[in-house]
């Protein structure tokens, strides 16, 4: 039996590998690519949400010295077959597929011109000569109205109705006819961008003497670009080749191709030249994607003793007019994610998305996280409604192991792994619960308000569906002894040059320094690098990529030391025999026999020392946390301070535990800012008036509180028993810090429904209160 150091780099702090390159400036981002004849791209976007273009005329722009091309929607579009991505049947109803506006603009933004000159001024300069004339239209600007518009977004459609799903539930009757209370509310999340601090970019280089698209791009997902590139350009995928570098940030932006990339690959196909172009950051907030614009309304029987008995729920949501990647919406997952991690009796359920002359929705970092949100809220609702602490309502229904496994109302099914009664306590713990209410009392006797919020929730993973539900993993150990492991993945800050690199680093029995990570062009295929997915589907493809080769190299170094494979063991990247340190050889030398001395090889072994390995994850991997987090709301003001801020997470075995934190901490700085801070705000002309960061605010160090983090492990059923974990800390803290926030107003007699809670929300709030 080979074995490892057991657990010598997984589950460690192990420094980033991708660190210093990273933090002393030397990244590769796509705006660091120069090639030869680059040329550069730019757009010129509506400045009306919704009108018909009675004149366009390029002639002054073509002529500028320096311009090589202006595109418009007549000469560019027919070039391009459809701009669907993988993930989306041709068949299913969407929006017109158009690199550019055609004879109408449908939100401000919206892409009616792209200039292609020597340089990014020069083309700016061109846009400004371009020559267009346009008839308003009355836009569809309200999302909760828009259904039933006579003005429609996309009049090909026929509707503003882009998906309606129901699946009521008649039990749910029975149950509010007979519940000691029964409480409703509508919840609303306002309209968020992803704000990466790399905006989207590309660079297009066509190669006509070999047929061949090379392209670098800011992604998530090398593969995807391969795979829709090519069927927009009319390729095969093996002439599309996508390079890697370092991306900055994308939380669910970079997953897909937009249309201004795909406009990028057939110019740059057009004119025989490479086409760089990169996002400017008013285009970023304007007309990248926009998410978070949705309501659910929320039905609850609860009895005498506090238990849920039942919920009807209707959910309610903004696809605005070109959503990102396609029309297909998370709303039912939503609402099939609501009773979350509780026993709670019938459900029944409704969700919509409709079309709307605004920027088009895209996944952001948990884009199912309304679940969280309307529950949460809705639980300390029902807190405050019934006469109960909010801690004890959730105490008397949270999910513990005797209920598990568990199958949801809404038909989904909670593995044997979860643990949010654990979480629950531990995050109650860590904030010190009782000891806050008699500060919090002591506090409202002297005139301050503190409150306190919770957000309990089960985080679904690495879901097996799809293209998402697999992925390869191609590990080769060179001649040197060093270690190359390529992977479909799309890091973009998930530190998986390192994590990767310890699992392997493990199973291999060498170091993570050892192990380089090759992503994009080469790779085996995969869906890149979202929906929480890496540490479960990816790592579990490398671990096998890794143990397969290991067998190889104890079997080489067993033949030729004279031992037995059951005596061998593989550390520090030597191969030893237990017992004997002096029967070793390094793994260099057993790659030098595998490649350049098959003779010596063991009877029947191929030559070679690398193995292709792919993995087919689960349905689902749950992960679960309880975020908790204190806080004081000035009532002259209507400032909002965190006090502290303590997560219980468990996402199973950590792999890195600094990297998990960094992932936590990353999303609760998110979802703070979607709180408190960040509005991407529409008038009712359909005008953006947040384009600029200092209309669209995010948080800094100084507005987001000292992270506290507690965890609780729970290995999955996958190999090495991970769960994922990279959207959870966006999921829980919204509904945690409205809590809080709302938790502080209570003596007020108010209680907010929606968010942003910003210092004129709150201010109005208090205004209102009937309890002076």
């Amino acid at each position: 039996m080979t074995t490892t150091t057991a657990a010598r780099y997984v589950g460690q702090s192990v420094k980033r590998i991708e660190d210093p390159r990273l933090v002393t400036g030397h990244g590769r981002y796509v705006d660091d690519i120069v090639l030869p004849g680059m040329l550069h791209a730019a757009f010129g976007r509506s400045d009306l949400a919704r009108a018909t273009i009675t004149r366009l005329d390029t002639s002054a722009a073509e002529a500028l010295e320096g311009v090589h091309a202006v595109f418009v929607g007549a000469n560019l579009n027919p070039h391009n077959d459809s701009l669907r991505s993988s993930m989306h049947p041709p068949e299913s109803p969407a929006p017109p597929a158009n690199m550019l506006a055609g004879d109408d603009v449908r939100f401000v933004g919206d892409p009616y011109v792209m200039v292609v000159a020597d340089n990014r001024y020069i083309a700016e300069d061109a846009l400004d000569l371009v020559e267009v004339e346009f008839e308003p239209l009355t836009p569809v600007v309200d999302y909760e109205t828009a259904a039933g518009a006579g003005d429609h977004v996309h009049p090909e459609l026929g509707s503003n109705l882009a998906h309606d799903m129901a699946v009521p539930n008649p039990a749910t009757e029975e149950a509010f006819a007979s519940a000691a209370h029964v409480v409703t509310e509508t919840w609303h999340q306002h309209r968020q961008t992803n704000v990466p601090m790399e905006t989207r970019g590309m660079v297009a280089s066509w190669q006509p003497h070999a047929g061949v698209m090379e392209v670098w791009a800011s992604t998530q997902s090398p593969h995807e670009i391969q795979h829709t590139g090519a069927r927009v350009l009319g390729i095969g995928e093996h002439k599309m080749v996508v390079h890697f570098g370092d991306v900055g940030g994308g939380f669910g932006q970079k997953m897909f191709l937009g249309r201004e990339d795909m406009a990028v690959l057939v110019a740059a196909k057009l004119l025989g030249r490479p086409v760089k172009w990169i996002e400017d950051r008013r285009e970023n907030l304007l007309a990248s994607n926009h998410a978070r614009i949705e309501q659910m309304t929320v039905k609850m029987a609860v009895g005498e003793d506090g238990a849920f008995l039942a919920a009807d729920l209707d959910q309610l949501e903004d696809d605005g007019a070109y959503p990102l990647g396609g029309p297909a919406t998370p709303g039912a997952m939503t609402v099939m994610q609501f009773p979350g991690p509780y026993r709670m009796g019938p459900v029944g359920w409704r969700a919509r998305t409709v079309y709307t002359n605004t920027c088009g929705r895209g996944a952001y970092r948990g884009p199912w996280q309304m679940e969280s949100v309307a529950r949460e809220q809705m639980i300390d609702r029902v807190a405050r409604e019934i006469g109960m602490d909010p801690l004890e309502l959730r105490r008397r229904n949270v999910l513990t192991p005797a209920d598990l496994p568990y199958q949801v109302p809404t038909g989904l099914v909670y593995e044997t792994t979860i643990s949010p009664d654990q979480t629950l306590e531990q995050a109650a713990e860590m904030i010190g619960y009782d000891r806050f209410r008699a500060e919090q009392a002591q506090a409202r006797a002297e005139g301050r308000y503190l409150g306190l919020g919770i957000a309990l929730y089960i985080e679904p993973t690495s879901m097996g569906m799809g293209p998402l539900g697999t992925e390869s993993a191609m590990l080769r150990v060179e001649v040197d002894g060093h270690v190359n492991l390529f992977m479909g993945t799309g890091s973009h800050g998930q530190s998986l040059e390192t994590t990767m690199a310890q699992l392997v680093a493990d199973e291999l029995g060498v170091r993570p320094e050892d192990v380089t990570l090759h992503q994009g062009h080469g790779s085996g295929y995969g869906f890149g690098t979202g929906g929480s997915r890496s540490a479960v589907i990816a790592g579990s493809a490398a671990r096998a990529a890794a143990s397969a080769v290991r067998e190889r190299v104890v079997a080489i170094a067993a033949h030729l030391m004279e031992a037995s494979a059951e005596d061998m063991e593989v550390a520090d990247g030597v191969v030893s025999v237990r017992g004997t340190p002096a029967a070793s050889m390094t793994l260099a030398q057993v790659a030098a026999t595998a490649y350049q001395n098959s003779d010596a090889l063991p009877p029947g072994m191929e030559a070679g020392l690398e193995h292709t390995a792919r993995y087919k994850a689960p349905p689902t991997t749950h992960s679960n946390a309880c975020h908790m987090c204190t806080c004081e709301v000035d009532p002259g003001t209507g400032q909002v301070t965190l006090l502290r801020y303590v997560v219980s997470e468990d996402c199973g075995v950590l792999i890195n535990p600094m990297v998990v934190d960094g992932q936590i901490a990353g999303g609760v700085a998110q979802g703070i800012g979607g709180v408190l801070y960040e509005h991407a705000v529409y008038d009712e002309s359909g005008n953006p008036l947040a384009s600029t960061f200092l209309d669209y605010l995010v948080p800094t160090a100084a507005e987001v509180p000292e992270l506290e983090c507690g965890h609780v492990v729970v290995p999955s059923d996958t190999p090495g028993g991970h769960k994922g974990t990279g959207e959870g800390g966006a999921i829980g803290a919204p509904p945690a810090v409205f809590n809080a926030v709302a938790d502080a107003l209570s003596p007020f007699g108010v209680y907010p429904n929606r968010q942003p809670l910003d210092p004129d929300t709150v201010l109005n709030l208090i205004a209102s209160s009937t309890n002076p």
